[in-house]
């Protein structure tokens, strides 16, 4: 089942490239922004999180924590996220579960592969209610940043 705006948003615990757990229910309080993406290393994965990066102080001045989360290992994250030099944090979903959680993963990607998380972007407010919810099917377009960062404003 899609995630409607305005349910509570699935909690979860990943872990990011430190290997530190992350739990969203401990954000409660500030904004969240989780963008799914399918594979680290691959093109439009770079352009996406490298436009986020390059944003960050828009994102942190609407008191938003960003994370970018992928099916992909924590230890292939923590390259990625260095190679990129990234100043968000990556999490793993390698179990797939969260993905799951918020519906938004390909039962079969390109190459045969399943179980890779769609591209999407979620803005969670500080109550842990979703404000914005796009799943993408293509993996080549990424996520209405304009719209995120309106959703964002109005939740200030």
């Amino acid at each position: 089942m899609s995630i409607q705006l305005g349910q509570k948003a699935p909690d979860f615990t990943l872990y990011n490239t430190d290997k530190e757990q992350v739990i969203l229910s401990n954000l409660k309080g500030k904004n969240v922004l989780l963008l799914f993406f399918p594979f680290a290393f691959t093109g439009t994965c770079t352009k996406e999180l490298c436009s986020t990066r390059d944003n960050l102080s828009v994102y942190q001045g609407l008191n938003a924590e960003v994370f970018g989360i992928s099916v992909d290992s924590p230890h292939s994250l923590k390259r990625f996220k260095e190679d990129l030099n990234l100043n968000f944090p990556l999490l793993s979903d390698f179990n797939k579960d969260v993905s799951t959680a918020y519906d938004t993963i390909y039962d079969t990607f390109s190459l045969g592969l399943k179980g890779v998380s769609k591209r999407s972007a979620f803005v969670i407010d500080k109550e842990g209610l979703v404000r914005y919810a796009e799943v993408l099917e293509n993996a080549s377009e990424i996520p209405n940043f304009e719209a995120i960062q309106n959703c964002l404003k109005e939740l200030k």
